[in-house]
């Protein structure tokens, strides 16, 4: 099944072209116009031509505050910022705080062992899509995906895992993905997470942290995205009552993203 299309890239980990992804029989995402990854504060834009190639016109983060300010975003080279803080009613959850809890073992294994890891995961999954901060970080990604002086956009979050991914997510349903393609784009991520989080892992792991735990916070699980989709259909009966209801996105901004960014063939 067609999921995002790695971009190797020097200095942004995660980096991947939803353009591609099939969503019927005869209709695809647009190549070369939106772009996921990890935050962009290694990111070097004199040198990393991969970065430079995608003519990025607007970035799109959807990290807290305290994230911004840790680690701020490097822009490429004639590209605007567009901050869209998913969790600024619950700054201190765990998708906020990976590298926090990966460099301190014992607190991570206090706050997150016995499977209270996955579970917080889990949690903040539904706040993603129950919180009024949260809906309106997601409208304002999709008005401005919408517009095609917007594009080519990159949006990111820390990893590009958890809010980058229910972005992602919300985005192939409302040009028409299947859940099953869906569920498998927001797993392909897995391999280059694994990979960018290597090191501090070791370090965890070395300071006798618990793999499990590592694991968790890591990775992205199907029961994350179930929790999400749950929460969905629970409170708006699916994808348009969320859309209409929830997230607010009028009409008009969904038929320019269908007209943008779905293509015959």
């Amino acid at each position: 099944m067609q999921t995002a299309r790695t971009v190797v890239a020097s200095t942004v980990v995660n980096l991947r072209d939803l353009g591609g992804i099939a969503l019927s029989r005869d209709r695809r995402v647009r190549q070369s116009v939106l772009f996921r990854s990890g935050q962009l504060s290694e990111l070097d834009p004199e040198n990393d031509r991969a970065i430079a190639a995608l003519g990025i016109r607007t970035v799109v983060d959807l990290r807290t505050a305290d994230e911004r300010r840790w680690a701020p975003d490097r822009l490429p080279h004639r590209s605007r910022l567009f901050v869209a803080d998913v969790l600024g009613d619950h700054p201190g959850v765990a998708p906020s705080r990976l590298r926090s809890l990966l460099a301190d073992p014992d607190g991570a294994r206090r706050a997150l062992g016995g499977g209270r890891a996955e579970e917080l995961f889990a949690d903040t999954y539904r706040k993603m899509v129950l919180s009024p901060g949260a809906a309106a970080a997601y409208r304002a990604f999709l008005e401005t995906a919408a517009d095609p002086r917007a594009r080519p956009l990159l949006f990111h979050c820390t990893a590009g895992k958890d809010r980058t991914g229910w972005a992602a997510a919300v985005l192939l349903m409302i040009l028409g993905a299947p859940r099953a393609t869906v569920r498998a784009d927001f797993l392909g991520v897995n391999p280059a997470v694994r990979a960018a989080f290597a090191p501090q892992v070791a370090r965890f792991l070395d300071g006798g942290g618990d793999p499990a735990v590592a694991a968790a916070v890591i990775e992205v699980r199907p029961r994350y995205l179930d929790a999400a989709l749950d929460a969905m259909d629970e409170r708006w009966g699916g994808l348009e009552g969320y859309v209409r209801d929830g997230l607010r996105v009028p009409a008009a901004v969904l038929e320019r993203l269908r007209e943008g960014l779905v293509i015959s063939g």
